[in-house]
């Protein structure tokens, strides 16, 4: 009954990445699913409470729950991806047919390839075991059939970082099971020579796929490597104490700028720059927000917690930590609560083994996680900021306005709500209050457009010094944009502030500069521009 019961808790927890999705908020936000964690997480402490109290054993199996309600939830993912390949059921993104329950396929990938590790030492532990049970015979083809369907879907997810992270953690829990270490030790003694030529042969083997992977989507690969430059950029800045939680996205944008305003980038650098939210590295993206140190106490943890797991003998759990590991030195899966939760509940279940005390002691902390997550939601909010979004997307910015400042206390710390705020402020001509509300955006985003409303808001008001710094700065923080310079154009332009040496530097740049993507926007501001040209009678080269 206890265990039931400790199950219950476990699959409200774990079940909120797959079911927690709403479509009444902003795409990509997770108030909801923060939400329902806060719920589930107390449902969760509950349930194991109750569990202590009717468990006359010493022990519970806590592993063995975490790990069949993940295969279980894992199957389920992996048949929504199936049904939305086949068009049976719609994906939760415009621009890709595959996402399960998640936004994106990236993370939904990477979800998948968590679990993977999970199925296969199940499957390999029960494939040995003679004489199964009708239970043990029921989990083999559980375990089998959701490692195989995860197999069918994972290369349709396209993401090469769950690629790896399944081969890299499926190999390690293969490698475990069958004892290689001790294999290649015996193997390398007798044939040293042999152990040489396979270790090189691995070796060029492992270079060429990894080409051949980079070249898969060579474009995305060189963008991870240039945020990974910028985020070192950014650390290099506090190594110690980081820049604060939450304050990526700001450190990130000032590195960016700095670096593109020394001029020594390349051509790639600059088509790959973007305003990203993350580092798309977990490594990298504690140590920006939090510094070196702690970034290394974390990995001490983990190591840890995979020590005590290898050494008591839950290679599966220690293989889904692996996954998640290695998946995380491209992507976002902490960005993501659910799916950080499920790590947390991975870390938990290699070191608590059967130890109530242990447990206990876990339970405390997601208490505490899920008090935090109750009392600081913004779902409400973002669902009214949704509705009133529509007003903003249609033009209608005094009406905009006013519900935006209704929810402007709750929603300070959005870097877009703060932009789309700030923008109809523009818009109704109220500079300054604009001006506020995007430098309080600009903690929160690094998008140039924020720098370039700032620099309109001050054309508007006659500071034409200020607009131009503003200005600059968005030329800096991403130089492949060509509405900046756009803007620069028509700043020179002005009677009380021309300048026509600078005005035909910019000119020409809007003139000649091909941009990452052609549209009527482009078209009509080179129109503009040659107007403005021949407006003050000057020739561009």
């Amino acid at each position: 009954m206890a265990d039931v019961i400790t199950l219950t808790g476990v699959a409200a927890i774990l079940s909120v990445v797959v079911f927690a999705t709403s479509n009444d908020i902003p795409v990509g936000e997770m108030a909801y699913q923060k939400l329902w964690l806060g719920r589930m997480l107390f449902v969760f402490v509950v349930c194991c409470l109750l569990s202590f109290c009717l468990n006359r054993k010493k022990h519970l199996s806590f592993p063995t729950i975490v790990t069949w309600v993940l295969i279980v939830l894992g199957g389920m993912e992996a048949v929504w991806g199936l049904r939305q390949i086949y068009g049976l059921a719609a994906s939760n993104h415009s621009l890709y047919a595959l996402t399960g329950s998640f936004y994106n396929p990236g993370p939904y990938s990477g979800y998948l390839a968590m679990i993977f590790p999970l199925c296969l030492y199940e499957w390999l532990s029960l494939k040995e075991k003679t004489g199964r049970t009708w239970a043990e015979q029921g989990k083999y083809y559980i375990a089998l059939g959701v490692m195989l369907l995860i197999l069918c879907v994972l290369p349709a997810g396209m993401s090469r970082s769950a690629w790896i992270a399944a081969a890299i953690s499926g190999t390690w829990v293969y490698g475990m099971h069958a004892s290689w270490g001790n294999r290649v030790k015996g193997f390398g003694r007798k044939y040293k020579k042999r152990v040489v030529l396979a270790c090189i042969a691995g070796c060029v083997i492992i270079i060429v796929a990894g080409y051949a992977l980079f070249q898969l989507k060579a474009t995305s690969a060189n963008g991870r490597l240039f945020m990974w430059k910028i985020s070192s950029m950014a650390i290099a800045e506090s190594p110690v104490i980081g820049h604060g939680t939450g304050k990526f996205v700001s450190a990130y944008g000032r590195a960016q700028e700095s670096y593109f305003a020394n001029g020594e980038f390349s051509e790639t650098e600059e088509l790959v720059a973007g305003s990203p939210e993350y580092a798309f590295n977990e490594y990298l993206q504690i140590a920006v927000e939090y510094g070196i140190p702690f970034l290394l106490v974390v990995l001490l943890v983990i190591a840890f917690c995979l020590w005590k797991g290898s050494s008591e003998g839950r290679i599966g759990l220690c293989g889904g930590v692996i996954s998640f590991l290695v998946f995380s030195f491209s992507s976002y899966p902490m960005q993501i609560p659910g799916f950080a939760v499920t790590f947390y509940l991975l870390l938990a279940a290699c070191v608590i083994g059967r130890s109530k005390i242990m447990l206990f002691l876990f339970i405390s902390m997601m208490a505490l996680l899920g008090t935090y997550y109750w009392n600081n939601n913004q779902y409400v909010a973002c669902k009214d900021w949704y509705r009133s979004k529509m007003l903003y997307n249609i033009g209608a910015y005094q009406s905009a306005k006013e519900d935006y400042g209704k929810l402007y206390p709750e929603l300070a710390n959005h870097g877009s709500f703060l932009f789309e705020y700030g923008y109809s402020l523009h818009k109704l001509k109220e500079y300054d209050n604009s001006t506020r509300i995007l430098e309080e955006a600009m903690v929160h985003s690094n998008d140039p457009m924020i720098l370039n409303i700032i620099g309109k808001n001050y054309q508007a008001s006659g500071e034409y010094e200020k607009a131009e710094e503003y200005l600059i700065r968005s030329t800096h923080r991403l130089p492949g944009r060509i509405y900046p310079y756009y803007l620069l154009v028509k700043l020179y332009a002005e009677p009380q502030y021309r300048q026509p040496e600078k005005l035909k530097y910019a000119a020409e740049i809007v003139l000649t500069k091909e941009p990452k993507v052609q549209s009527t926007a482009i078209r009509e501001m080179r129109e503009d521009v040659k107007k403005i040209i021949v407006d003050y009678n000057m020739k561009v080269n």
